[in-house]
């Protein structure tokens, strides 16, 4: 796991329709990137449609939600759509970035780190609840 006051590893990793993206497309922003285990599943689809209730709230913020995984692109197409999910989901099927985040194990470990506009962590969150993850981190945002 990686250490608050430090530089966020960057990446390029495809989203449901294959299009790249990199954590510094997002400089200029905060960032919420979060790791979870596998699409599609109880907590999982908590914690995403918990992200995806609240989005409004984090756009007015200007922050951006982002979720990784190592499902494919294909699993995170039907995800989103079975959800009507509105926020990014990115595939690392081979867990390069899962690992260097500190979120690799037998399944991905739910882990989500909230990065600064200039690509710093700002907070480490080794241990979510998926119910009240995403308003622990308005919490948080609004206390800046």
């Amino acid at each position: 796991m990686l250490k608050e006051s430090t530089k966020a590893p960057d990446f390029k990793l495809p989203d449901k329709d294959n299009k790249i993206h990199s954590l510094s497309d997002y400089l200029g922003k905060w960032v919420v990137l979060y790791f979870y285990p596998k699409d599609d599943t109880p907590g999982c689809t908590k914690e995403a449609t918990n992200f995806r209730d609240n989005i409004d709230k984090f756009k007015s913020l200007s922050v951006e939600v982002i979720g990784i995984s190592s499902d494919t692109i294909e699993s995170h197409k039907k995800f989103i759509e079975k959800f009507n999910l509105n926020i990014l989901l990115l595939s690392d099927l081979r867990k390069e970035i899962i690992g260097k985040y500190g979120a690799k194990g037998v399944v991905t470990k739910r882990i989500s780190y909230l990065i600064n506009p200039e690509g710093v962590i700002d907070k480490v969150y080794p241990k979510v609840n998926p119910s009240l993850h995403a308003q622990e981190i308005l919490d948080d945002l609004s206390a800046k």
